[in-house]
């Protein structure tokens, strides 16, 4: 294993970024980049340093014959108690099997996310209908196909996740386990990332804008001053807009997690992972009481096409609740 091997894998076991690792040095983080990438190498006092930092004598940086196995039992210990497990090997293979995996998924996991969204647009769409004058159904009837159809969008997104999360499966260790990537995996992780760099960019800061710019209908047809079906008719319009806002969102940032989980970075470092099982319980919990609760106000209310606000607050909610955990551990 080569020097820039075992700086990424010795600074992934400890849980710091580039940038910890370059503060500690005293460095640049483009200088760890160019070590780690193996364009360039460190001087000696670096090394001694970066060995004192990692428990490590500098005979096993500096040689490449010395692999984390010939590490002295005693250091190997203080390395792994730092994280609280062992770590798993991910071969060139297995990183290909995933990435691979993971590019195909996505867009259908989009879809069925963008799915999940536009269910109730179907219900107030039949609300909607139902309030146009001359309209050959009443409510009642409207309602019923706008609620079978939300359902049937719901069992359908519902369905695709079940399968997704079994196929999935094989690839969990990489959200809860350190892992240790074997030689080029890194390298080759590193460059597919930088390639997705600016569509995931695009992707997201047009996600973003639309998302936001998907009220400007509905406010727009109340101040103006029109019908109601109108006005429940842009709501219907502002759930597409957040669908297709969404689709975009989940694209970018699931791809982009996927790299993140070989890197072992951003919000799969080791000790992001340490603490994803109080996490995983919490998130379960939240979203299953967020539907219960949107689920009684729409059928208490009857008021479908403004229930549907329950969903970014519970978003705003989970995130600053997500962030509340980090902070704590």
């Amino acid at each position: 294993m080569i020097l820039a091997d075992k700086i990424i894998n010795e600074r992934k076991k400890n849980g710091w970024s580039q940038e910890d690792l370059a503060e500690q040095l005293n460095v640049s983080r483009q200088s760890i980049s160019k070590w780690e990438g193996a364009q360039a190498i460190p001087d000696i006092q670096k090394i001694i340093k970066m060995a004192e930092l990692f428990g490590v004598s500098t005979d096993y940086l500096l040689k490449d014959e010395l692999e984390p196995t010939d590490l002295p039992e005693r250091d190997a210990a203080m390395v792994d108690s730092s994280i609280g497990g062992e770590f798993v090997k991910v071969s060139m293979e297995e990183a290909n099997d995933f990435l691979e995996f993971e590019e195909k998924m996505t867009p259908k996991l989009a879809n069925m996310v963008s799915l999940c969204v536009l269910a109730p647009a179907a219900l107030i769409l039949c609300i909607a209908l139902s309030q146009i004058p001359g309209f050959p159904l009443s409510e009642g009837p409207m309602v019923a196909i706008g609620l079978t159809a939300l359902f049937v969008f719901i069992s359908v997104a519902v369905f695709f996740f079940v399968i997704f999360g079994l196929k999935k499966k094989r690839f969990s260790y990489l959200e809860t386990s350190p892992i240790e990537t074997m030689y080029g995996v890194t390298g080759m992780v590193k460059e597919r990332a930088a390639l997705f760099e600016q569509t995931k960019v695009s992707m997201t800061a047009l996600g973003v804008i639309l998302c936001i710019a998907s009220a400007i209908p509905v406010v727009v047809t109340s101040v103006v001053g029109v019908a109601e079906y109108v006005v429940i008719l842009m709501v219907v319009l502002l759930l597409v807009i957040v669908a297709i806002g969404v689709n975009l969102l989940v694209r970018a940032g699931y791809r982009d997690g996927a790299y993140q989980k070989l890197l072992q970075e951003g919000d799969f470092t080791i000790r992001a992972k340490a603490r994803s099982p109080k996490f995983a319980s919490l998130s379960s919990v939240f979203w299953l009481l967020a539907t219960g609760a949107y689920l009684a106000w729409s059928f208490l209310s009857n008021h479908w096409e403004y229930t549907w606000v329950l969903w970014p607050v519970a978003i705003a909610v989970y995130i600053c609740l997500k962030r509340i955990i980090a902070k704590d551990d």
